[in-house]
């Protein structure tokens, strides 16, 4: 029994200590490498596209985001964006990038609102956007934590099945969130209300996986800023068991 005991005290002390050599040799700098997917199929107005950007833009130099983006100086996050449509569409809007201090985050942000739309298929291929996202973190950096971050609007309707996607990317080590968008200024109670509620539960039933995943949602794309900001905080302020042991040595295992 203390042998036993004395082995498990050991085994804890390397995992702190493992935390701390691989973040300080540089081979872990990565705490989480963060996708964001955004939704730009036909029915997504330039109107609402403007939102859509500026609310990610603003979010991520929200004051609470911003600290817990720098919160760990040594262990930084990676962020890649890109937006999504029909079965071939996915277009870069932001290659990675670490987020090392408050004038990358305010470079960032500025790149993203200064974008203008480019034409793309009206098609809503989510189960695409999905394997896109998991392809950018395989080719991405080393990182103790993966996410895929993907707003919409719809139901998919080109494409693979979200649900084949899913269970595909369920046995690797990542995390895929949702943001869902419903109709502008809903009335409480209205059917517009059960209408977001049915699309959040197909997001939960078919795209979100892994430790934590969950669903945010926002009453049409003038709320999409504050519920990108929740979003961030809760996926920042997570950091994955996995996290406790040394990285893969070569991206997403």
């Amino acid at each position: 029994m203390k042998q036993t005991a004395r082995m498990a005290m050991m085994l804890s002390l390397w995992a702190v200590l493992g935390v701390g050599f691989w973040a300080g040799t540089g081979m872990a700098d990565c705490r989480q490498a963060l996708v964001m997917a955004l939704d730009v199929s036909g029915s997504v107005d330039s109107q609402e596209y403007q939102l859509q950007l500026d609310g990610l833009a603003n979010a991520l130099i929200d004051a609470d985001v911003q600290r817990a983006m720098l919160a760990q100086p040594n262990s930084t996050v990676h962020l890649v964006v890109y937006e999504w449509s029909g079965p071939h569409y996915q277009r870069i809007l932001l290659d990675w990038t670490a987020i090392t201090d408050t004038r990358t985050l305010f470079s960032v942000s500025t790149h993203l609102a200064n974008l203008n739309r480019r034409p793309a298929p009206p098609g809503t291929a989510l189960g695409n956007a999905m394997q896109f996202g998991a392809d950018l973190l395989a080719s991405g950096p080393v990182c103790w934590k993966y996410t895929i971050d993907i707003s919409g609007d719809g139901k998919s309707n080109f494409g693979p099945h979200p649900r084949d996607i899913r269970n595909a990317l369920s046995r690797r080590a990542l995390t895929i969130n949702a943001l869902v968008i419903g109709v502008d200024n809903p009335v409480v109670g209205d059917t517009r209300q059960v209408e977001l509620a049915e699309l959040s539960a197909y997001f939960r039933a078919w795209v979100v996986t892994g430790p934590g995943a969950f669903v945010e949602t926002a009453v049409g794309f003038e709320d999409y800023r504050s519920a990108m900001t929740r979003k961030l905080l809760r996926e920042l302020g997570t950091l994955a068991v996995s996290s406790l042991y040394p990285p893969p040595a070569h991206g997403l295992p």
